[in-house]
């Protein structure tokens, strides 16, 4: 009898996966448009990135020295700087990451050969020179036209060392830091607005309870700014490690909102912390398991926006992702505290389905920082002396830089199923938007590695009349851009679309990624 029952059983979940694989094979997905005035916008400050002193991301990546035979302004190469603008990156959150929480601002400040050197202690326990400092990074920021997102020491510094970073980079009038921000060449301020107050209080900055973080955060955000902020500095809070939905209540309760703008999220798609499996040479297993947890971000931002709506019902108070992106191993031969990965297709499509979480909770998620930028994590550029390649997570951004600052378009749909080994995921995943031009885009993103999947819009409710269409996607999942060859994947115009009787039909390979504009 158990035997016959365990048949059955077995019967029954192989009907089930086999109906909802042909239903994702011969059905398109509809999707609803919802029509909504009060609609927020998507702001362009989700679309940050990450530099941290980390392996090569400063130094041999951003950072060359004005020494070297690339092409540089001030030892920032050029190339960089010019992808990065075609980005239109709007904001560069440094020096960390655990590394901010050992920084001391005025080491990296003055003549090069008085400055002190620093051992990395978080990434390879490497010796730098601190020579890329406060100027450099600012200037930086500048030449990017990208707002600068400074990480303050919490963990190891102090009030006045913090409130010091504050007017040596803010204050125009006459005063100590002032003066000397002046004696080190630079006469205007660069007026930054976004200050982390420390990064990972609950590990690497300082192993806090939220309880005591809170407070010290409270006496921290006091000298950051007067007491009315009149600077409007945005103080972003250290914020939860993924699901730790306490960390999250604990400062919204313990916090008055006047001296809080932000609060951070941090979340990295890992499969096992002990074993994350390989940036190029993995299973569809790995990938399922990856996309799982990048796709948990829907839950995570769902959640964290609930309880931050029970102190801020006007939504007043950003919710920060400042920290996200795939986690692998690193890849062979490199030094295992620099976190130099590969990028592939996995990860693209692992970024087009953050963006579009972000963009569908853009009434609380209004400033993101993936991790991070240049030589380390989820990279959208990699370097190799003179060379410069372009990942597959560039080529998203740069797709959907279309979204920023655009209007959130609502959606409803129900999404068909990735199923591998009994398991299943969203297959699809959609956002869309309406820019001051009157441009509407979609984003859309298969998850599943195998079976294309289809759309279907009504494009009387867009309001569009002519299509066109761009993709990014490849023969295998593992195929990435090498220093071989750069340009093995980019984005291509894209056919694979039809409208009838006024509805637009898309078809998105497998694992793929498309970006519909409408006029």
């Amino acid at each position: 009898m158990l035997k016959f029952k365990s048949l059955i059983s077995r019967f029954l979940a192989i009907f089930f996966v086999s109906t909802l694989s042909v239903y994702s094979q011969t059905e398109g997905t509809v999707i609803t448009i919802k029509s909504d005035d009060n609609a927020p916008v998507i702001n362009k400050h989700i679309y940050g990135h990450f530099a941290e002193h980390l392996g090569r991301c400063i130094y041999d990546g951003f950072f060359v020295g004005d020494n070297s035979e690339i092409p540089n302004t001030n030892g920032v190469r050029n190339d960089i700087v010019e992808a990065l603008k075609k980005l239109q990156i709007p904001n560069l959150r440094w020096p960390g990451g655990c590394f901010a929480d050992t920084y001391h601002w005025k080491d990296g400040i003055g003549p090069l050969d008085q400055r002190p050197t620093i051992v990395n202690t978080w990434w390879g326990g490497v010796t730098e020179d601190n020579s890329f400092g406060t100027h450099d990074f600012l200037n930086m920021c500048e030449l990017l036209g990208a707002e600068p997102y400074l990480s303050g020491n919490i963990g190891s510094g102090t009030v006045q060392e913090f409130a010091d970073w504050v007017q040596y980079t803010n204050f125009a009038g006459k005063s100590p830091m002032s003066d000397l921000r002046k004696e080190n060449g630079r006469e205007e301020p660069w007026k930054v607005k976004y200050w982390g107050m420390g990064n990972e209080a609950w590990g690497c900055g300082g192993n806090m309870t939220a309880e005591y973080y809170a407070n010290e955060y409270r006496k921290y955000a006091t000298f950051v700014t007067d007491w009315e902020n009149t600077g409007s500095v945005v103080r972003i809070a250290s914020g939860a490690s993924s699901d730790d939905y306490h960390w999250t209540e604990t400062l919204m309760k313990n916090v008055p909102a006047k001296m809080l703008e932000g609060v951070a999220l941090h979340h990295y798609s890992v499969i096992d912390w002990n074993n994350k499996g390989a940036s190029v040479e993995f299973t569809e297993d790995q990938y399922f398991g990856t996309m799982s947890e990048a796709l948990k971000m829907e839950e995570l931002v769902t959640k964290h926006s609930a309880i931050m709506d029970k102190y801020d019902p006007e939504k007043k108070i950003d919710l920060v992702v400042d920290e996200w992106g795939g986690w692998y191993d690193v890849e062979k031969g490199s030094n295992p505290g620099f976190l130099y990965q590969q990028n592939t297709m996995r990860d693209a499509v692992l970024a087009g389905s953050t963006l579009n979480i972000f963009h569908n909770h853009a009434d609380r998620v209004r400033m993101a920082n993936l991790a991070q930028c240049v030589n380390v994590l989820q990279a959208v550029i990699l370097t190799k002396e003179a060379k410069m390649i372009l990942t597959p997570t560039y080529h998203v951004m740069e797709m959907y830089k279309v979204h920023q600052d655009a209007k959130l378009i609502p959606i409803n749909f129900v999404s068909p199923l990735y199923i591998y080994n009994n398991k299943s995921l969203p297959a699809l995943n959609v956002s869309a938007s309406k820019d001051s031009k009157g441009l509407v885009h979609v984003s859309m993103v298969n998850v599943d590695s195998k079976k294309a999947n289809k759309i279907e819009i009504d494009m009387n409710e867009l309001g569009v009349k002519s299509i066109t269409a761009k993709v990014l996607t490849s023969k295998t999942l593992q195929d990435h851009n090498s220093f071989d060859n750069p340009t093995k994947i980019q984005p291509a115009d894209y056919k694979g679309f039809e409208v009838k009787k006024g509805k637009l039909v898309v078809t998105i390979p497998p694992f793929s990624v498309v970006v519909v504009e409408g006029k």
